[in-house]
């Protein structure tokens, strides 16, 4: 039983920056593998990033290799991705997702899902 609360979503310039937050309660937070996912209107959800129990692993969509960064900090059971250099195409409602000891980059492994917080890029 996870449930996954995101914030820091918002109205953002192009080249600006915005820090999402994913807050998790439930038991065993380090045993659990966790991502970043957003859909945009009339697309498919599509995988951005994600981190492993330990935050010793991440993983990157190569759309925002080098402009997101993911991280964890399991004391306060939070994750985190870092955007930076923000573009339009980066507009979506962005998810934060869970996986009990394994960490996966398709949707379709991930057991638990946050409500979603809007990013919206303007040029």
């Amino acid at each position: 039983q996870v449930q996954l609360v995101e914030s820091g979503g918002g109205l953002v310039q192009a080249g600006g920056s915005l820090r999402l937050s994913c807050a998790a309660s439930g038991r065993g937070f380090s045993m659990y593998g966790m991502g970043w996912f957003r859909q945009a209107p009339g697309k498919e959800r599509e995988f951005v990033a994600a981190i492993s129990g330990a935050g010793r692993t991440t993983y990157y969509t190569d759309s925002v290799k080098g402009r997101f960064t993911i991280s964890r900090d399991n004391a306060v059971n939070m994750v985190y991705l870092q955007m930076n250099s923000l573009k339009p195409e980066d507009t979506a409602v962005y998810y934060c997702a869970a996986v009990f000891a394994r960490l996966g980059r398709t949707g379709g492994e991930y057991d638990y899902w946050g409500q979603g917080t809007q990013v919206t890029v303007s040029s």
